[in-house]
């Protein structure tokens, strides 16, 4: 087995965006009540039972709809998923017996993959958790910035007390375990003056990838657009004034970002991932679950029992940007990047249709473009003036072109 937690291909690389995503809602518990959290439906009452895993990874393993898939994703939320770390160990345990005894085209190559609020990080169930599969393992903790912003929206359920302190003494052993790992940071109305100083604190934690994005709701004022604009503003001369863009990346700030369209691939993965809940449920993905919806009915796709309805999948996989955008989106002439949430354009949408785009964060994708626009040609003049930018387009200093 390889030993480095980058999977990779006969051709020496991980199929990022490519590999097959099968996610399991272990629990619907989270010890914080997150002010800005899509998931509505949050409870402590919902847990994924062992024998049920079983059977969905029997069923994966050896589903006709998967067979041409040849890496996975075996992706474990909540709420809270290390809540559930003594399931999540012997469900993982049971994933690699099976994919062994199968000789399954997966079993050296997929990864174990978390999202975390990392109040548990430390505690030894979690790290030995950590030490037996570390080669196959990716996990994103949550930080949002510094103390005050962190606080702010990330607060214990019985408390409302900020989480900030909990989860930044974890961050060392984190980056110590995945020195490549990002953290991604929300943004919502409330927050958006933080932003520049809250992504400057994450670089000094060690961070070095930063996954910044703005809500899909519909929460925007009028003004937020320039109160993101001037932040961006405010960070792009922080990070090219002090040289952070040659060792560290912010996904706000994208080359590519802001251009025509050329492609019609759908954004989203919606339909070519798989969720399943505690009753046995599959879903297209997380986002049409129950407890992530505000006013919409679940689109369940299937269950543990019957298996997958392809009738009822086939609608997904036939999304793309043309059959869900409104004219405008398909006319605009910054369109690249601006990004959209599947379960959000179905829940936000006038009827129960998947195929309506959500355009709340139009003048939001637009403040970003015209940030982005000024980080790179500051930047590009910085290098010019310093002979650098034959050096930059030759090599590519670990530029910021994570996409979030």
């Amino acid at each position: 087995m390889t030993t480095t937690n980058q999977i990779k291909n006969e051709n020496g690389v991980w199929e990022e965006g490519i590999a097959r995503e099968i996610t399991f809602i272990v629990t619907k518990d989270c010890q914080l009540a997150c002010k800005y959290c899509y998931l509505v439906g949050k409870n402590g009452g919902e847990r994924m039972d062992f024998e049920l895993a079983k059977r969905v990874v029997d069923y994966v393993l050896t589903c006709d709809v998967f067979k041409n898939d040849r890496s996975v994703v075996w992706d474990f939320i909540g709420g809270e998923p290390f809540l559930e770390i003594d399931l999540i160990d012997k469900i993982c345990d049971y994933i690699k017996t099976e994919m062994f005894r199968l000789n399954h085209r997966w079993f050296n190559s997929y990864r174990f993959s978390f999202a975390t609020n990392g109040i548990n990080y430390h505690t030894p169930k979690v790290q030995e958790y950590i030490r037996k599969n570390h080669s196959h393992l990716s996990i994103m903790m949550t930080v949002d910035g510094t103390k005050l912003l962190h606080d702010m929206n990330r607060v214990y359920k019985d408390s409302d007390r900020g989480s900030y302190e909990d989860v930044v003494k974890n961050v060392p052993l984190w980056q110590s375990q995945f020195p490549n790992a990002g953290t991604k940071v929300t943004i919502s109305h409330s927050n958006i003056d933080f932003i520049k100083d809250s992504v400057l604190h994450l670089f000094s934690l060690g961070i070095g990838d930063v996954n910044i994005n703005c809500v899909f709701e519909n929460v925007w004022e009028p003004g937020d657009d320039i109160r993101l604009e001037n932040q961006l503003m405010q960070l792009a001369d922080a990070i090219i004034d002090n040289d952070l863009y040659r060792t560290h990346t912010c996904s706000f700030f994208w080359e590519a970002l802001g251009k025509p369209m050329t492609s019609n691939e759908n954004w989203c993965g919606a339909g070519k991932m798989m969720s399943v809940d505690a009753a046995g449920n599959f879903y297209p993905c997380t986002r049409f679950a129950g407890y992530s919806l505000r006013s919409k009915k679940p689109i369940i796709i299937g269950n543990i029992e019957e298996g997958i309805n392809l009738n009822k999948l086939r609608p997904f996989l036939s999304l793309d940007r043309i059959t869900q955008s409104p004219r405008e989106c398909l006319d605009c002439e910054i369109a690249s990047g601006c990004a959209w949430c599947q379960g959000e354009n179905y829940d936000a949408a006038e009827t129960d249709t998947i195929f309506q785009r959500s355009t709340a964060i139009c003048l939001m994708h637009k403040a970003r473009v015209r940030a982005n626009n000024y980080y790179w040609n500051k930047l590009f003049r910085k290098l010019e003036m310093q002979g650098l930018r034959e050096e930059w387009d030759k090599t590519k200093i670990k530029c910021n072109t994570t996409i979030c």
